[in-house]
């Protein structure tokens, strides 16, 4: 079906996609570009979990730079990345990266656009853009300041730094470490822990987070007068007193 992702595992509550460009260190094209976002339709459409992976050693080594070289400025302003990774943030469900090895450049930033990050211990995060003469314009400039901060952010993009798992974990830019061959398992036991909630609540969560501050607290009321009106709330509410009467 595809040319640079394989489905990995596809069930009611989740899709696993793992990047699929081995002979390129999975360098983000326009192909697979095009591709993910067809994954994004899917998942708009029916929502479900995320996971998002890459090979063994490298999770993305950026945006091909074969390609990058003889980009123009129009395509530029047509955010062939960036509107990708920002159409993966918002989908509706959560969206977990995990990350084993190199996630450099584009490929550090389609981490950043994810709700979770989880990651080996080889794992490694780097913006390396302005040494190749351009801007980290799919999302690292504002995302990553969220992630761990200006101060760090800025050794990472306009100094080069590197960052190690460890020192990802420590700034919390991945929420935990794992080996290489147990990295897909813990994915899916995030997946499996997300999935024992209420998928409305979880979407109508992550809905409200991305708010601004202005549209708060008229959006959260909002999302929980849908919620209080819900079928699924009073179920796992009387599960709940019934086994507190016990």
């Amino acid at each position: 079906m595809y040319s640079t992702l394989e489905i990995v595992d596809d069930r009611p509550d989740r899709l696993q996609v793992r990047l699929n460009r081995p002979e390129v260190r999975n360098a983000i094209d326009r192909t697979m570009v095009d591709e993910l976002h067809d994954v994004c339709a899917g998942l708009e459409s029916v929502p479900r979990i995320l996971i998002l992976s890459g090979g063994d050693g490298v999770f993305a080594s950026g945006a091909d730079i074969a390609e990058l070289r003889d980009r123009t400025a129009a395509d530029a302003l047509a955010g062939i990345n960036s509107r990708l990774f920002v159409r993966i943030a918002q989908l509706p469900a959560p969206v977990i990266a995990a990350v084993d090895g190199w996630a450099l450049g584009g490929g550090a930033e389609l981490a950043y656009a994810a709700d979770f990050r989880l990651a080996s211990h080889r794992a490694r995060f780097g913006n390396p853009e302005t040494s190749l003469g351009i801007i980290a314009a799919a999302g690292a400039t504002w995302r990553l300041v969220e992630l761990v901060g200006e101060p760090l952010a800025k050794e990472i993009l306009l100094a080069g730094r590197v960052l190690t798992a460890d020192e990802a974990l420590a700034v919390r830019l991945v929420t935990g470490l794992h080996a290489p061959e147990e990295l897909d398992a813990a994915a899916h036991a995030l997946a499996d822990r997300i999935a024992e909630q209420d998928g409305m609540a979880v979407q109508l969560t992550k809905l409200v987070m991305r708010a601004t501050r202005a549209e708060h607290p008229l959006v959260d009321e909002q999302a929980q007068a849908v919620l209080f009106e819900s079928p699924e709330k009073h179920r796992r509410m009387t599960e709940f007193l019934e086994r507190r009467k016990k």
